[in-house]
């Protein structure tokens, strides 16, 4: 009599089941969404307990800019926990002064304070707050595309579609349309005039909003998920100035953009432009603990220097995030990590995506600097038409699900948006690893291809 054996779960399956059974994933149909199960990752790779092994040109979400299991980041983690593992913000701790001077250090201009958050969103409301305090006043400008979170102010500044569930009309929010050449709202023919044309429109906003009611104005410095959309030259100057000229705080959001993603410390560096405010969070710290925050003008500080500033945080600046923070601004200083995705984008991934868009008809535009690129993907590069339409699901958004799947079967992550894939991989990657992602992309783009016109 032969009896039977309840076959062994595999660590992948028992993960998965309970993960099922006991996740709530953000941004996802519960019923609907089987993550994948994760072993490890080193690097710019990642692989899963079958050993299928990825090249991550997603970066997780736009944050290992040193890669994954840097050992200077987790060797500073080690030390600091068994140095000092928590403590309470009220309190001068070495790890998070030095990381508050490092980055002072990096920022633009003035903006020499740090008020440390848990990320990115929590960075935008105490910006936003900041702002309100500062000037008495209440609405907060923000371009239609654009992300800057999903807590309570910062996703009703978004711009994009996950706002509409969320947003109530009462957050005090005005939108915008902010330069985007390619699909310019403002039907210019060049650079020039999208920025002239974008800039008087925003001026007309903000004078039939009313200047007096207007606290602040957000923009990405270059918008992520939205599209990397790189402002033409001027822009930035121009809302500096219209902010001047209005007595409204400027915030640029750097919370996916900074720390070397576009080849600079800062992308407003590129810009020459200084904000009154810098929210950051992401590759701050190489996304190995939480951690956000804002830079702050020595003008605004001001307004908080005998009047207490109303929030807090139980764990802002928490001292593993802060030491994670500290190990990965010194391996970007002392390896030339920024000039290191300069170059990258310039003479790699810049020119490799080009050449892709030469030969992939379903590539209309390739836009990006540093490690931070798009390829806008259409049905029709004469009409521009998205391959997808817009916050398209299901089987309307068929023909980016059969690129994403067909990227992955090669062992490529690719970071998908609606009509588009970013290139976003870490600020470390080599060139090799470059050169392995273009060819993956090369064949996954002529999959798309067959879903043009």
């Amino acid at each position: 009599m032969v009896t039977s054996r309840t076959r062994q779960e595999s660590p992948a399956e028992r993960i998965t089941a309970h993960d099922r059974a006991h996740v709530f994933h953000p941004w996802s149909a519960q019923d609907l969404v089987t993550p994948l199960a994760v072993a490890g990752a080193d690097g710019a790779y990642f692989w899963d307990h079958d050993g299928n092994r990825y090249l991550d040109f997603s970066s997780g979400l736009v944050f290992t800019n040193l890669g994954y299991q840097h050992p200077a980041v987790v060797e500073a983690v080690r030390e600091q926990a068994a140095r000092l593992a928590t403590f309470a913000p009220g309190f001068a701790v070495e790890a998070r002064s030095e990381a508050a001077r490092l980055i002072a250090e990096r920022t633009p201009g003035d903006l020499d304070r740090i008020l440390f958050t848990n990320g990115g969103a929590e960075a935008v409301e105490n910006a936003v707050r900041l702002a309100r305090l500062h000037t008495g006043r209440h609405k907060v400008l923000s371009a239609y595309r654009s992300y800057h979170g999903a807590t309570g102010t910062a996703i009703n500044l978004t711009g994009d579609p996950r706002r509409w569930p969320s947003d109530q009309g009462t957050a005090g929010a005005v939108r915008f349309w902010a330069p985007f050449l390619y699909r310019s709202p403002f039907h210019s023919q060049n650079a020039e005039q999208e920025c002239e044309r974008a800039l008087q429109h925003l001026d007309d906003t903000i004078v039939f909003e009313g200047p007096s009611t207007i606290a602040a104005l957000i923009l990405e410095t270059v918008p992520g998920t939205a599209g990397i959309m790189v402002p033409p030259p001027g822009y930035l100057a121009g809302v500096r100035e219209l902010c001047d000229r209005h007595g409204i705080v400027f915030i640029l959001d750097e919370v996916m953009s900074g720390f070397g993603r576009t080849g600079a410390w800062f992308a407003a560096d590129h810009f020459g432009v200084v904000p009154d405010l810098l929210t950051f969070a992401k590759g701050v710290n190489s996304g190995y603990v939480p951690l956000g925050g804002v830079a702050i003008s020595e003008e605004i500080a001001a307004t908080f220097a005998r009047r207490p500033y109303p929030g807090g945080l139980t764990y802002s600046g928490h001292p593993l995030a802060c030491a994670a923070a500290v190990a990965t601004i010194d391996v970007m200083a002392s390896e030339d990590i920024v000039g290191r995705a300069r170059r990258m984008g310039a003479e790699v991934i810049g020119p490799g995506l080009r050449a892709l868009a030469e030969r992939h008809p379903c590539v209309g535009e390739v836009r990006g600097l540093g490690v931070f690129w798009a390829l806008e993907l259409v049905r029709n590069r004469e009409t521009r038409e998205p391959l997808v339409p817009y916050n398209a699901a299901g089987e309307s958004a068929a023909p980016m699900a059969r690129f994403t799947a067909a990227c992955r079967a090669s062992g490529l992550w690719p970071f998908v948006h609606m009509n588009r894939t970013h290139v976003v991989p870490p600020c470390t990657l080599t060139e090799s690893e470059a050169k392995e992602g273009l060819a993956i992309l090369d064949e996954a783009l002529a999959l798309a291809d067959s879903d043009t016109e």
